[in-house]
């Protein structure tokens, strides 16, 4: 019942672009992550590189490098982390003053809005950035929890324990990537939430563009055929 009077501000167009971004969203996450087997996409086959990597630490003397690089994970989830958190409390913040955020849509789109209308918009936004929050802090988790694996693997290649350990690192170090990409996923469909502000088209456009771009990183970019080159 709440959820209807809320939405009653909206018109049917408005519903529509709604509709296609989280469609989008959902869509887009699950064929990246599920991809055609004869067609991977650059997070699939990055998974591969992934295990590939703690199976080549078995026998490596000094994992110096290898730490580095986990800390180096483990930083970019931290600071992506504090940047959603930042950019939540600015939307907080925002919403707090919605009636100056009506008052610039307008100016540019010349089509009055109410403030509920604007509040409800900026709380879309909100909900895809706590998401990300939220998977970004798990991320970090996951890093830390593989890096500790990483220290378990023994060092010997004859040690019964060394493959299982490293294949369970390099599970969490997947797992960890995941849901690093899944944040940043949400991080790029809240900018594109943030043109429904000017409209229900302008929102449907950003999707659009979002989807576009998401897919052709995933399936059409120049690191996707670089991993895709085979040694001469």
């Amino acid at each position: 019942m709440v959820w209807t009077q809320l939405f009653s501000h909206f018109d049917p167009l408005d519903a529509t672009a709604l509709s296609l971004v989280v469609a989008g969203w959902a869509a887009v996450g699950f064929i990246i992550e599920n991809p055609p087997k004869n067609y991977p996409s650059v997070s699939k086959m990055m998974g591969f590189y992934r295990r590939e990597w703690m199976l080549h630490l078995i026998d490596r003397n000094t994992r110096v490098f290898d730490a580095q690089i986990v800390s180096n994970l483990r930083q970019s989830t931290a600071f992506f982390a504090s940047t959603s958190m930042i950019a939540i409390g600015g939307l907080l913040a925002l919403m707090g003053n919605a009636d100056r955020v009506s008052g610039i849509a307008q100016d540019i789109t010349q089509t009055a809005e109410s403030q509920v209308e604007i509040e409800l918009k900026l709380a879309v936004i909100l909900i895809f950035l706590a998401n990300a929050f939220l998977k970004f802090v798990w991320s970090h988790r996951l890093f830390g929890y593989c890096a500790i694996l990483m220290a378990a693997v023994p060092n010997d290649c004859a040690n019964p324990a060394a493959v299982p350990r490293a294949e369970k690192a390099a599970a969490i170090n997947i797992t960890a990537s995941r849901s690093f990409n899944r944040a940043l996923r949400s991080v790029y469909f809240a900018m594109a939430c943030l043109a429904w502000l000017f409209g229900a088209p302008a929102l449907i456009g950003a999707t659009v563009v979002t989807i576009f771009v998401l897919a052709r990183r995933e399936f059409a970019s120049q690191s996707r055929a670089a991993l895709l080159l085979e040694p001469r």
